[in-house]
């Protein structure tokens, strides 16, 4: 996880520094003052950085070192089970549908549709979530 870390260290570091650039170039060579909404979204967008970096670097402290991490770290020592990916599953088309839908009802402003999408999508969350879960009495 440091290796994110930085990654979006980087990504703080540059996003402020265009800011101030961009703040003091916008200042000094148009005729209206500093752009605001550029401005903004520079500091926004590092900001974001941060946090994403900021989160990162807190999980790091706190697994072991994965082979991403380590400097001596061979490629055979990344090999192994990294995980359960399900093959064959519809939930994520019907997450992904749902999500379309709200996209749609909030860009022409539909609040029946948003409601109907936002039921859609708890549906598609709870199905992807609970797919596997067979509870307590199953084998």
């Amino acid at each position: 996880m440091k290796v994110e870390a930085r990654v979006f260290d980087i990504v703080t570091i540059f996003a402020f520094l265009v800011a101030v650039i961009y703040g003091v170039m916008t200042g000094a060579m148009s005729g209206y003052g500093v752009e605001p909404v550029g401005l903004v979204a520079l500091i926004l967008t590092g900001g974001l950085a941060l946090l994403a970096g900021s989160y990162l670097r807190f999980v790091a402290r706190r697994i072991e070192a994965r082979p991403e991490d380590r400097e001596d770290a061979e490629i055979s020592d990344g090999a192994g089970e990294l995980g359960f990916f399900s093959p064959g599953s519809y939930w994520p088309v019907a997450l992904a549908a749902a999500a379309g839908m709200a996209g749609i009802a909030m860009a022409f402003f539909h609040i029946w549709m948003l409601a109907v999408a936002i039921v859609l999508l708890l549906i598609a969350i709870g199905g992807l979530v609970f797919e596997y879960h067979t509870g307590p009495n199953h084998e």
